[in-house]
């Protein structure tokens, strides 16, 4: 991360970028060149007695993603041209977030604090996928990322809340729709949604939260269905010697109300990264997710399948590695790859065959080596100024 101090104004800057060959398996498989990136500027400014932060977050997936989406085998969510998006990660929108923070010292050991974004992330589910440590070196999204953290991008968030020694209470009312398929403008803006966090972090290596929101009208080829979702997570990031170990337990839950009726969906996913003598990292992500969406109505009729909205439980278990080639303090190049393993029901053998397995192979730019410590709580929308941590 580049810092640089302007007057009274403290400015940072952070980026990654992913690009490379991604070979998806199985009969639904493709083999595509595409990136994942985003860009995140901020800046710190002391007002009156508290901290103002602004941040911006944007992202270039719009033009580096194949049309329709970066194809990744079992996920689910969004759409394009009118139609369900399955076997493919949306891409994210160009303006990711939008926001400005007042933080406001209350006491030595607390804080309120103030949220605004358009887009921006209301208090609900755990750090996004792309901005965890345990995720780092991964350059797919997860396959609960509808059960878990899709809220990152909001059209419109309001969060209020407290920091008391170990602890973070918020809450937000939110726009609940998912961003639409035009990834280049601004969504509509609808105060229609809510959610609260409580996060407890007892030291710089433990952040664990719980969370519970609700949301109208999430997707747009439902636009009765409204879910309740219920998140928890914990996250342990240590530092050693050269080195750093970062891993995420999440666990995610939508129960959905339409017209038709009520349903769970949940999601697990353990994650972790490594990396050792300074150049090398091992990642591993290991996921179930109940995925609904997986079948056209193509596919039900050729599976015997009358449900429109069958459930099937998904394994995805990926291991891989990363080595930094070229790391100075300004720039990090690494060359890395991935492969992807599954456990799914006999029933969609058809589909996805009997074993399928993907691989990626790809190189990483980002800022030169940063200090990955958690620094106590952390993430969301309403991430602490530095200089504004609770003592313990």
């Amino acid at each position: 991360m580049y810092y640089k101090v302007a007057g009274d104004w403290l400015l940072m800057f952070h980026f990654n970028l992913i690009a490379g060959l991604n070979r998806q398996g199985g009969p639904r498989g493709v083999t595509k060149f595409d990136s994942q990136n985003w860009f995140m500027p901020m800046a710190y400014h002391k007002l009156g007695r508290g901290t103002l932060q602004l941040r911006g977050m944007f992202s270039a997936e719009p033009f580096t993603f194949p049309p329709g989406g970066s194809p990744l085998l079992f996920q689910t969510g969004e759409t394009y041209k009118g139609q369900p998006l399955i076997d493919k990660q949306h891409p994210h929108d160009l303006f990711m977030e939008l926001s400005a923070q007042y933080t406001l010292p209350v006491g030595e050991r607390a804080t309120w604090f103030t949220y605004f974004g358009y887009p921006g992330e209301p208090a609900l589910g755990p750090v996004a996928f792309m901005h965890r440590a345990s995720a780092s070196e991964n350059p797919s999204a997860t396959l609960a990322h509808h059960l878990e953290d899709s809220t990152h991008i909001s059209f419109g968030v309001v969060t209020t809340g407290f920091t008391y020694r170990w602890f973070k209470l918020e809450g937000s009312v939110f726009n609940g729709r998912e961003p639409d398929e035009n990834r280049y403008d601004f969504d509509s803006h609808k105060w229609n949604s809510r959610s609260a966090r409580l996060q407890f972090a007892p030291n710089r290596n433990w952040v664990a939260q719980v969370s519970y929101g609700f949301l109208r009208s999430p997707e747009a080829q439902e636009p009765a269905a409204d879910v309740r979702r219920a998140n928890a997570s914990v996250q342990y990031n240590r530092s050693f010697n050269r080195g750093n170990w970062a891993s995420a337990l999440v666990w995610g839950r939508n129960h959905v109300s339409s017209s038709g009726g009520t349903h769970n969906l949940n999601g697990y996913t353990f994650e972790s990264t490594v990396n050792f003598l300074d150049k090398n990292y091992l990642y591993t992500r290991l996921e179930l997710v109940d995925k609904d969406e997986l079948l056209r109505a193509s596919d039900r009729a050729l599976l015997g399948i009358t449900d429109d909205h069958p459930s099937f439980r998904i394994g995805a278990y990926t291991f891989g590695g990363v080595r930094d080639i070229w790391d100075t303090n300004k720039v990090s190049l690494a060359v890395g790859s991935d492969l992807t393993f599954y456990s799914k029901p006999a029933i969609l053998d058809p589909l996805y065959g009997q074993r399928p397995v993907s691989w990626k192979l790809f190189f990483r730019i980002r800022p030169g080596k940063m200090d990955m410590s958690m620094g106590g709580m952390h993430g969301g929308s309403s991430s602490t100024p530095p200089d504004q941590q609770p003592k313990h």
